[in-house]
């Protein structure tokens, strides 16, 4: 199963290789997450993926077209950010296969409780794997710039 023949796999990855790494960062940035500060860092994309409880790549005709990652305690709590898919395979299931990835494995490890924020119009895609919203709650952040 090597994706090479326009069949999708997903696949964790713990390093990436420079190509990999390349692709990774070319999808964050397209959706706006990889920002200025970050550019200069040259550690920061494999210390991101080695610090994840889990980081997923979706690969179509051996081309990375997909991803996501899980962050956690690793004892009871998750959540899972990041997931993108290029935008000419979007409306595939590619997401969905995705999440479905990222549950399958948190939930292997003991973790019972997945949050996540989700983008907007992307709430469908959660909906399907089971995610409910947190009524009551509210997204908050904090970002500090270096």
């Amino acid at each position: 199963m090597n994706g090479k023949d326009g069949e999708l796999i997903c696949r964790f990855i713990r390093t990436p290789t420079e190509e990999e790494a390349c692709r990774i960062i070319e999808m964050y940035r397209n959706q706006g997450w990889w920002q200025a500060y970050d550019e200069g860092r040259t550690d920061f994309l494999h210390r991101l993926i080695a610090g994840s409880h889990a980081f997923v790549v979706a690969e179509k005709g051996g081309e990375i077209v997909g991803m996501g990652r899980a962050i956690s305690d690793r004892a009871s709590d998750a959540y899972i950010q990041d997931v993108t898919v290029v935008p000419s395979c979007r409306k595939q299931g590619i997401g969905e296969r995705i999440v479905l990835a990222l549950l399958e494995r948190l939930h292997a490890d003991g973790i019972a409780w997945i949050g996540l924020i989700a983008e907007p119009g992307s709430r469908g895609l959660y909906q399907k794997a089971g995610f409910l919203e947190m009524t009551g709650s509210v997204p908050m952040v904090l970002i500090k710039e270096s």
